[in-house]
């Protein structure tokens, strides 16, 4: 992640200020700024100052800042506030924005976003540079990578490559819903997954770990918890407490985290769901709001910013949780299943509960955390959902006009093989 907070480098240490780290500077100081500021706040020396001068007058020069008497500030124009908010999106998710923020990076995703999938020969885009977008897009969960030979993918199309693509000013069309079923190309991953596990459990189980972190950050981020990625890495990994946090955050953290390793040790035993195990998992998630951890609401309750999803009214909770847990144990008990008849069931599953809503608040993370219960439990194993997919994700569950399952499924299936190509890809390290 490349930014002014990670610049805070002893002298003897080179690296180089480019203008979106400066322009990200400016922004947030507000008042005007001069040059020799800009070196200071970046740990320069005073030798720097003519080439941070000259990314300061580029920035004038493309209308991102102004020159005033009293140094530089931000233009603050459309332009200026969909690069800022590319590059705040980028930082707490731990992105290098200066790998996006790249007009021959811009015209190749214009391209590559109007097919469903993508080969080398789709975006007139030279081999080598091409694969190197491509590992970009791999590194920070931007892409599934389906085969390597021959290289084909599906780019995922999200809000962060959106405005990249309107900031440098294209207008484009792009396919956000798939039509393929990729159940083989599953089920050869799950069956190189099988023999790469066995062979190093111990290396399997460090992978998980990261993973959950990661998942941890992303379902709560959903959820509107305003810390970072690195922060959780923080405050899980290393057991340090950023002093700029709020303790109900943190704790909001701390306690899913919990609950998705009740759910991790439940799982690998095979433990079968139940209503009392899943008010246990709401009950560790939510303890930082003692009044409404564990417990089945008995009031009604809206999806904020969406009235077109509707909740169980709070009378016909019981009945309903009763049925979907009767649906639940005949799925269990059955031997054979196909893999589409398990990810079938996981979506109807997710929906079903997250349309019940028998919480007044956590129930969405609660959804997640039993689906992939659910699933690792028929030993598919699923630890996160990419930040490419958190939007399309979010729109075809909490955030959709309609419930639509067979939407869910396609991207429930996208998640899955990417779970299984990352973690096959460090398995095989």
């Amino acid at each position: 992640m490349l930014n002014r907070r990670l610049f805070k480098l002893k002298k003897s240490v080179y690296f180089m200020v480019t203008k979106y780290d400066i322009f990200e500077l400016v922004y947030k100081n507000r008042a005007p700024i001069k040059p020799i500021e800009v070196v200071k706040e970046f740990n320069k020396s005073e030798e720097d100052y003519h080439a941070v001068h000259k990314q300061l007058r580029e920035l004038v020069a493309i209308g991102l800042l102004r020159k005033t008497k009293y140094g530089f500030e931000v233009d603050m124009t459309k332009k200026a506030e969909i690069l800022y908010g590319i590059i705040q999106h980028c930082l707490k998710n731990s992105v290098s924005y200066n790998y996006l923020l790249d007009k021959n990076f811009a015209a190749f995703l214009s391209k590559a976003l109007q097919r469903e999938e993508v080969t080398s020969k789709d975006t007139d885009t030279h081999p080598r540079t091409f694969k190197k977008y491509i590992e970009i897009l791999n590194k920070f969960g931007l892409v599934l990578i389906i085969s390597r030979k021959p290289l084909r993918l599906k780019i995922f199309y999200n809000v962060l490559l959106n405005n990249l693509l309107v900031y440098f000013g294209y207008k484009h069309e792009v396919i956000t819903e798939s039509s393929y079923i990729y159940d083989k190309e599953i089920e050869r991953e799950l069956n190189i997954f099988k023999k790469l596990r066995k062979k190093d459990e111990v290396l399997y189980r460090k992978i998980v770990r990261d993973f959950e972190i990661s998942f941890i950050y992303h379902s709560l981020s959903l959820e509107g918890n305003p810390i970072t990625l690195s922060e959780t890495f923080k405050i899980l990994q290393d057991k340090v407490i950023p002093s700029n946090l709020k303790i109900l955050d943190v704790d909001e953290v701390k306690n899913y985290h919990d609950a998705i390793l009740q759910m991790l040790k439940d799982s690998s035993k095979k433990k079968v769901l139940n209503i009392a195990l899943v008010l246990n998992y709401h009950r560790m998630a939510m303890r930082h709001i003692p009044s409404i951890a564990g417990k089945i609401r008995t009031e009604e309750v809206y999806i904020k910013g969406n009235p077109n999803f509707k909740t169980t009214k709070a009378k016909n909770i019981k009945k309903k949780l009763d049925i979907l847990f009767k649906e639940y144990d005949k799925f269990v008990k059955k031997e054979k299943l196909s893999l589409k008849d398990i990810l079938n069931f996981a979506v109807y599953f997710h929906n079903e509960f997250q349309h019940i809503h028998p919480f007044i608040d956590g129930n969405s993370r609660t959804t997640r955390l039993i689906t992939f219960h659910l699933l690792q439990s028929k030993g598919i194993p699923i630890f996160d959902i990419p930040l490419g997919l958190l939007d399309e994700y979010l729109g075809y569950t909490k955030g959709s006009r309609k419930r639509d399952d067979q939407k869910l499924f396609s991207t429930l299936q996208k998640v899955i093989l990417w779970n299984l190509k990352k973690i096959n890809e460090k398995l095989m390290q």
